[in-house]
């Protein structure tokens, strides 16, 4: 299975609900803010996860130092980190997050070994994607301007 192809990714898309935001930057200018805007406009439950942040709230949640400090019932990660950040979070979002069920890596970010494992554990991985171009092409925005 491709897990790129459109079934796939419209299949993860549906049925997430509570996404933790790994690398959320509170400046609206930036990607990571602007995809956690999106999808808390579309129903998800967004955890931010900075922990230059932390203690502060973004999109009425408040911002998580690590994802050990996140709420059992997140079940995506979606990285904006480089690439070679990525084996430690998906080690830690593994150990702590027992609802896990996708890991996401944006547009620029892969990491075949870190993929590697969450797909061993029955994590399913998203790379070098982004959540919001792929829900608004394949479940539409929903939203004018977004």
């Amino acid at each position: 299975m491709d897990p790129h192809d459109d079934t796939t990714l419209q299949h993860i898309l549906s049925r997430t609900r509570v996404v933790a935001v790994v690398g959320l930057s509170p400046n609206p200018a930036r990607p990571s803010y602007q995809v956690a805007q999106y999808l808390t406009r579309h129903g998800f439950q967004v955890i931010p996860v900075n922990p230059g942040h932390a203690g502060k709230e973004l999109f009425g949640e408040p911002v998580r130092a690590s994802l050990s400090d996140c709420p059992p019932s997140v079940d995506m990660i979606d990285i904006f980190r480089a690439s070679d950040h990525v084996l430690p979070i998906v080690e830690q979002a593994l150990a702590a997050l027992p609802a896990l069920r996708t890991v996401w890596m944006q547009i620029g970010v892969s990491h075949p070994q870190a993929a590697a494992l969450a797909l061993s554990r029955g994590v399913d991985v998203v790379q070098d994607r982004c959540t919001k171009l792929e829900h608004q092409r394949l479940l539409g925005s929903g939203v004018p301007g977004f």
